[in-house]
């Protein structure tokens, strides 16, 4: 059972490594990890099934993370740890389950970073005709492998860097968006609300599809959490961090669904086929608006990959030094811990080699098995946070530095609406596979970790 106790602020999986994010590094990952792929690509399939519903879905998911966000701030603040969720959920629940949420994640992790050099590869593939797509993810894996192999700041400038382009890429978006709806962009004629009036074209069925694209477009905003461990005021940037994820979550994705569905027809075959970005930006007869798109696309890939080879060699470093993986993964040299960095880059390029080779068997099913995992880590989130901060208020209030609004109303309301999601993947055929898979590899991990557990209680 875990303690009773409130403990010291866990230094002990995180004292070796070093500190060397700065605020700007935080303040900027923060900011762009709420813009990755599944906003720029994965939106155009959730348009096409929801139409202009799809703001609905994002405004309903979106309002989901943001209590999942502020849940994740509170226990960070309190207990900055590179584990960040992990470590929370055996504090709270006890050491199975922070081994069963940061195995799943790191499984999680390191498949996206396969996928995402896939994807990246394919759009520099579409530049330079003839070139080996396996290549480019090598010369991509090789890159940011190197760059978390050597400082913790050189993938805080990677990061810092890309979310600045991201950022930027989608606040013009919104701005050109914006004038053409009202009318004011030269050389345009405002739609108006011609394109909103079938608002649920495929009825609650296009919704409820719509809204499971979009709950799954929001992930990597936990990188954030893993990264504040390692930054010069852990407590402060997570704080900062989580008191604007509102904002941004309001801007970047609802804004964008907005100006988009009012912008393009929802059945446009070019929402799907192009991306509902460069849809937008060819309504508005912008030039060379396709491969400007595709350029900023390759940065979000990018980014996502630097990223999660980062959150993944933390994740199972913080495993590793409470006792819950291979010691090798746990070594540090200079501030980094190298093996687990390689680790997790070997097992992403092992996915892309896994595309290639078992396309049919063994690749869907990888993919299948991490569909759902990120619901999995918000119900570990959800439980921690309602464990911990009865334990804080007891125990050591003065650490509530970021408190969840309307403790605990809005966490059970977030639990209902998690339970909910996985109510809606079990109806729908495309994600009950997904539900499936994640959840045999969920119950195998559970089973070990329980079983790690008693076996290292028996030895005392």
């Amino acid at each position: 059972m875990p303690s009773t106790t409130v403990e010291t602020p866990p230094q002990q999986d995180g004292a070796s490594l070093s500190h060397g994010l700065k605020q700007r590094h935080l303040s900027m990952i923060a900011l762009g990890g709420v813009i990755g792929a599944g906003l720029f690509v994965g939106s155009g399939a959730g348009i096409a099934a929801a139409g202009p519903s799809i703001v609905v879905a994002y405004a309903l998911s979106g309002l989901l993370v943001m209590l999942v966000m502020r849940m994740l701030g509170e226990m960070s603040a309190a207990y900055p740890s590179s584990g960040s969720f992990s470590a929370h959920a055996e504090r709270a629940i006890g050491p199975w389950a922070g081994f069963t949420a940061g195995w799943s994640f790191w499984v999680l992790l390191c498949t996206a970073v396969g996928l995402e050099g896939i994807g990246a590869a394919k759009i520099v593939t579409g530049w330079l005709p003839g070139t080996p797509e396996w290549a480019w993810v090598a010369l991509f894996m090789v890159v940011f492998c190197g760059a978390n192999l050597a400082a913790v700041k050189n993938f805080g400038e990677f990061e810092f860097w890309f979310a600045a382009l991201k950022v930027g890429a989608i606040s013009l978006f919104l701005v050109l968006g914006g004038l053409a709806i009202f009318g004011v962009l030269p050389g345009t004629d405002s739609p108006g609300t011609s394109n909103l009036t079938d608002f649920l074209p495929n009825g609650g069925e296009g919704l409820i599809i719509g809204l499971l694209a979009s709950v799954f477009a929001y992930g990597g905003m936990e990188t954030v959490t893993i990264a504040a461990a390692e930054s010069e005021n852990p407590v402060k940037g997570v704080a900062g961090a989580v008191r604007t994820a509102m904002w941004r979550i309001a801007l970047f994705y609802i804004g964008s669904m907005a100006v988009i569905v009012t912008l393009v027809p929802w059945d446009s075959q070019a929402v799907v086929e192009k991306g509902p970005y460069v849809a937008a930006l060819d309504e508005l007869g912008i030039p060379g608006a396709g491969q400007l798109m595709n350029a900023v696309v390759l940065v979000a890939l990018l980014s996502a990959m630097n990223a999660n080879i980062y959150g993944s060699s933390r994740i199972a470093y913080s495993l590793v030094e409470r006792g819950q993986g291979p010691k090798a993964l746990g070594r540090v040299s200079a501030g980094v811990p190298r093996i687990a960095v390689l680790a997790s880059s070997v097992f992403g390029f092992g996915c892309v080699l896994l595309s290639y080779w078992r396309p049919d068997d063994v690749f869907p099913w990888l993919l299948n098995m991490i569909g759902a995992v990120i619901l999995v880590v918000w119900i570990f989130i959800a439980v921690s946070q309602l464990r911990l901060r009865a334990r804080l208020e007891r125990e050591a209030p003065e650490r509530l530095t970021v408190r969840m609004w309307a403790f605990p109303v809005l966490t059970w309301v977030a639990l209902s609406g998690m339970v909910a999601i996985f109510v809606l993947m079990a109806r729908e055929p495309d994600t009950r596979v997904q539900l499936y898979s994640t959840g045999a590899m969920t119950l195998v991990l559970a089973v070990v970790g329980f079983a790690w557990q008693r076996a290292r209680a028996a030895k005392g």
